[in-house]
């Protein structure tokens, strides 16, 4: 089945409860809050620049899981990569701003589901996303000097990203949504002040939308054809940083 006859739900008035216009008033102050937010963290940094600060990137991949692919298949697997600024608050706690671009892509035709085989969809979004997390920290990873500080984590917290599910269909219109992430990593100082992480987090949207496929698609008429509204979208991202933390040069008196 061509995926360019398929109407798009969210422009035909079908929107998640998650979903924010692009061109509505709360995009708008979310685009300033991620770039004032970035500017007060550098701003930040650059006055008081030490050890509690880190900077970094990574590169990666993302993957999707939704009803054109009900469960993670390595072939979905698209580039991504990401930015950090981190700020080491205690111990344990460390609170993070991440900014990200990566693809997602599905196929039923990558499942053996007879149902899936006949309904023949795919699609394919740019992802751009900004998330500000909160880390836990489950060892000791303090600046210390003469130990090699490694540690596993978790993270959460909230973020917003946009996609546009037909990029070669100019009424298409590209869409802003919430998202949770939630996950696991590990970092590990290998040479100071240098580290590497290794991340894998999920994206909860709270939308059956981000392949352009949800209950609505077909106008909710046809149950068989139109996406399961009891399942929600996700996309997961794996990837590897490299971070550099500021550690502050103490003159002797």
């Amino acid at each position: 089945m061509p995926t360019d006859k398929i109407k798009d739900p969210l422009s035909a008035g079908y929107y998640p409860y998650f979903l924010v216009s692009s061109n509505s008033s709360i995009h708008r102050f979310f685009t300033a809050y991620g770039f004032l937010t970035v500017f007060c963290v550098l701003l930040g940094f650059s006055v008081r620049a030490q050890s509690t600060w880190e900077v970094g990137a990574g590169l990666g991949g993302m993957i999707y899981k939704g009803d054109l692919a009900p469960s993670l298949v390595p072939g979905n697997v698209r580039p991504a990569g990401n930015i950090l600024v981190r700020y080491n608050v205690s111990q344990p706690f460390t609170v993070r701003i991440n900014a990200g671009l990566g693809q997602i892509a599905g196929k039923d035709s990558r499942f053996n589901d007879p149902f899936q085989q006949a309904r023949n969809l795919a699609f394919k979004t740019n992802i751009r996303e900004l998330n500000v997390l909160m880390e836990y920290n489950f060892l000791n990873y303090s600046s210390l000097r003469k130990v090699k500080n490694w540690t596993p984590y978790v993270f959460g917290g909230l973020g917003l990203f946009t996609f546009k599910t037909n990029p070669q269909n100019p009424g298409y219109q590209r869409k802003s949504l919430f998202n949770f992430p939630l996950g696991v990593g590990i970092k590990y100082e290998f040479k100071r002040p240098w580290s590497l992480g290794l991340e894998y987090g999920t994206r909860f949207s709270g939308s059956d939308y981000l392949d352009n496929f949800g209950p609505n698609t077909f106008g909710g008429t046809n149950k068989l054809l139109n996406g399961n509204p009891n399942s929600k979208d996700s996309y997961t991202y794996i990837g590897v940083t490299l971070t550099y933390r500021f550690y502050r040069i103490t003159c002797p008196d």
